[in-house]
């Protein structure tokens, strides 16, 4: 038996591979973060309140202007609506308690009066006022004397507020036997040199005066001083109104002229008879349409005339103080402002259409 040689064996190690070894990173959280906020300024906000509370204040402003323009209108269309009185047609008495044998009548309507033929009507300018007589038939004294009849020299609308709400509707009338003295008066001022007629340069001289706030005064006062004219004044309003509103309006107007002049209007008599006037109007109601008149006599007495529906006309007073009169006359015809500027116009040019004749020509042939 053969033995082989023990060989020594030699243990071979594999050789080392390089190990790749994973590089550990440290692990970073990605998350989003918020940009820092700014901090609040007072300033800023303030400013802000300031704009929001001026923003409402405007829309309150708006709201509250539109409302009180909605209520004037609906209280000046509802005011200007002629509402008619209501009216019973029925008898008081009930139509069974007649005996079967009880005769009924039927009465016709009464015709009205046919007005009279050469009767002229004026147009008012208002459809709420019917038109003025040419010519007004009026007595201070109706059981002692006959009507005179008075000419219509102008008339306008009185009215009221920046909505020009109108009041009443005035006219002024002049006597005929008046009409000499107040054409010698204007000519006399318009033409020194004693002529009977204005040619067109003196007119327009003259009309620029009676419209001038300061030369109107003093030649409607002086004209007013002068005796022998007689006028009216016929009111007629264009809406149900009171004695103390028409007065208070007057009243002012005194006061205002009173303050202006304390010469000749500063003494106590004045004081007396501006109380005097204010008594005669210590009344109700003036409903829409009925006739007013001032008259005003050749003492410049001023009288006080109304229509109450019964009768035809009633005296309610006078004021022998001639001042209480003019200055009336004056809010209507001189100063910067006068109480009807379509009034002042109107009577400015008749008396335009007075001048252009001789004197004593045009007696009863006033045109308006």
């Amino acid at each position: 038996m053969s033995f082989l040689p023990l060989t020594s064996r030699t243990l071979r190690t594999l050789p080392k591979r390089p190990c790749l070894s994973l590089l550990r990173t440290p692990t970073r959280s990605i998350t989003s973060k918020s940009p820092s906020t700014p901090p609040l300024d007072p300033i800023s906000l303030h400013r802000l309140e300031a704009t929001r509370r001026a923003y409402y204040k405007r829309r309150i402003s708006y709201s509250a202007s539109g409302f009180l323009v909605g209520m004037v209108c609906i209280w000046v269309t509802a005011t200007s609506i002629e509402i008619p009185p209501p009216s019973k047609l029925d008898s008081s008495r009930s139509s069974t308690s007649l005996s079967p044998s009880t005769p009924i009548t039927i009465l016709p309507p009464s015709p009205k009066p046919a007005p009279e033929e050469d009767e002229e009507l004026i147009p008012t300018g208002t459809s709420s006022t019917p038109p003025f007589p040419k010519t007004l038939h009026f007595s201070p004294s109706p059981s002692t004397h006959a009507p005179e009849p008075y000419q219509l020299l102008g008339l306008g609308i009185r009215t009221v507020s920046f909505l020009h709400i109108q009041v009443y509707v005035l006219g002024l009338y002049i006597s005929p036997s008046s009409i000499p003295t107040l054409q010698t008066s204007l000519l006399q001022l318009a033409a020194p040199n004693g002529a009977s007629t204005l040619v067109a340069n003196e007119k327009d001289a003259l009309k620029a005066m009676l419209l001038d706030p300061a030369r109107s005064e003093e030649i409607w006062s002086a004209i007013l001083k002068h005796p022998e004219i007689k006028s009216i004044v016929r009111i007629v309003p264009t809406r149900n109104t009171d004695f103390h509103h028409l007065r208070d309006a007057w009243v002012r107007s005194l006061t205002a002229r009173a303050q202006k002049n304390r010469e000749e209007f500063g003494d106590e008599a004045f004081g007396k008879a501006v109380g005097e006037f204010k008594a005669l109007f210590n009344r109700g109601s003036v409903p829409k349409g009925r006739e007013l008149l001032l008259s005003r006599d050749e003492s410049g007495k001023l009288g006080v005339w109304y229509e109450d529906g019964v009768s035809r006309s009633q005296r309610l007073g006078e004021v022998r103080d001639e001042r209480i009169s003019r200055g009336i006359w004056l809010g209507y015809l001189a100063g910067a402002n006068v109480s009807s500027e379509e009034a002042r116009r109107s009577v400015v040019e008749g008396v335009m259409r007075l001048v252009e004749r001789p004197v004593g020509s045009v007696e009863g042939m006033v045109r308006v």
